[in-house]
């Protein structure tokens, strides 16, 4: 296509977004200019607008306009809890049950020694002055199930255990629902040996 920088950097910015390839950069990219343009300007506002407005909470590490976030400032919230996640979306997920009332801590990733990604990169030290206030008693791990994951839980939990906290993990196990036949063999065995 002749002239075409503009379209080429916008499909560029698109496939930045995690599994998008070419192909649906592309598709985005020519919906929006030939059927939505008004979409595309709103798009581009709340970018600009989340991208300048919204940082990291000084107590949990989550996404907040403000200094501290609305969870770290609720009242209600049980101060002797804190849930360990990975990610803003893990702690939404957590947060939609509405099983859990205490705090949160977000990493914002996870230990990954093969992509360069250490304790320093994902917060470690702020977590453990966090856990280490006086007033935590309990560390829930909700990281993910993944090798990842399993690693972050176990730094985490060897670093905090010889400090008095009770540490937990979530369990794992067959989902409500589902039937044994059409679980993996991996899932299945960690609910046996974490049967209650």
């Amino acid at each position: 296509m002749a002239d075409s920088h503009a379209l080429e950097a916008l499909i560029q910015a698109l496939r930045r977004l995690p599994g998008v390839g070419v192909k649906s950069a592309s598709r985005m990219a020519f919906h929006l200019l030939q059927h939505d343009r008004d979409g595309a300007r709103t798009l581009a506002q709340a970018l600009a607008q989340a991208t300048d407005a919204v940082h990291h909470c000084e107590r949990c590490h989550t996404f907040t306009e403000a200094p501290v976030c609305s969870t770290c400032l609720d009242k209600r919230r049980d101060t002797t809890r804190l849930c360990v996640v990975e990610t803003p979306a893990d702690q939404s997920a957590v947060e939609r049950t509405g099983a859990y009332q205490g705090l949160y801590f977000v990493l914002m990733g996870k230990l990954s020694p093969l992509d360069g990604i250490g304790p320093r990169d994902i917060g470690l030290q702020h977590l453990f002055q966090r856990a280490c206030d006086g007033v935590v008693r309990e560390v829930i791990l909700a990281t993910n199930f993944t090798a990842e994951g399993e690693a972050t839980a176990h730094v985490i939990s060897e670093y905090l255990r010889p400090r008095g906290l009770t540490i937990t993990r979530l369990a794992r196990g067959v989902p409500v629902g589902s039937e044994l036949e059409y679980v993996d063999l991996g899932t299945i065995a960690h609910a046996l040996v974490d049967r209650r």
